[in-house]
């Protein structure tokens, strides 16, 4: 009896945000748009967060406003997830995703009281940006280099309904962890 293959850490991040998105779909009554309600209990709404919702730091980081925004997520996410996955250790790659996201949430919380924001790209930032750094620094390249590739990336993506400080927040993050990881790592070629 064949067994099923274990979920890396991209499938298995991949099905838990499909699995959040049919919840809120199913909760919310609409397949192609979140309801709102759904956005403002379990995405990322400002206000709520300073008055003790605390949990939407992370709950957010699996809510997408609809079935585009989830789209263009994942694909981003299997496309840099799968290159972590090659590079850093299953518990790195889900400290990288995590702590990016949650410092692109915290920097959201910069912004305006009212502001409600959802998914996952803060995290998918974070991989990028630990991705890229990691690789420049381990081949003894420069990191300027991968501090170009990152703000090419941001400024590509910045635009109307973006929140810019959760990308840029999880750019950060990643930046730093993937460049404190390739420095604690002997590499022989």
């Amino acid at each position: 009896m064949e067994t099923l293959p274990k979920p890396t850490p991209t499938t298995f991040l991949v099905m838990a945000n499909i699995l959040v998105y049919v919840y809120t779909s199913v909760v919310g009554g609409n397949f192609i748009e979140t309801s709102n309600s759904a956005l403002y209990r379990w995405g990322q709404y400002n206000l709520y967060v300073m008055n003790g919702w605390y949990w939407q730091l992370l709950t957010s980081l699996f809510v997408h406003v609809d079935i585009i925004h989830l789209s263009l997520n994942m694909l981003f996410l299997l496309i840099f997830g799968f290159r972590a996955e090659e590079l850093f250790s299953q518990e790195e790659y889900f400290f990288i995703y995590f702590l990016s996201g949650l410092c692109g949430n915290l920097l959201t919380l910069l912004m305006p009281l009212y502001t409600l924001s959802a998914g996952a790209s803060g995290a998918i930032f974070g991989i990028f940006g630990a991705c890229v750094i990691y690789v420049r620094k381990t081949f003894g390249q420069s990191i300027v280099g991968a501090l170009l590739y990152s703000f090419l990336l941001l400024m590509m993506t910045a635009g109307r309904n973006v929140n810019i400080f959760a990308h840029f927040g999880g750019l950060a993050a990643g930046l730093i962890i993937g460049y404190v990881l390739a420095r604690s790592r002997k590499i022989v070629f």
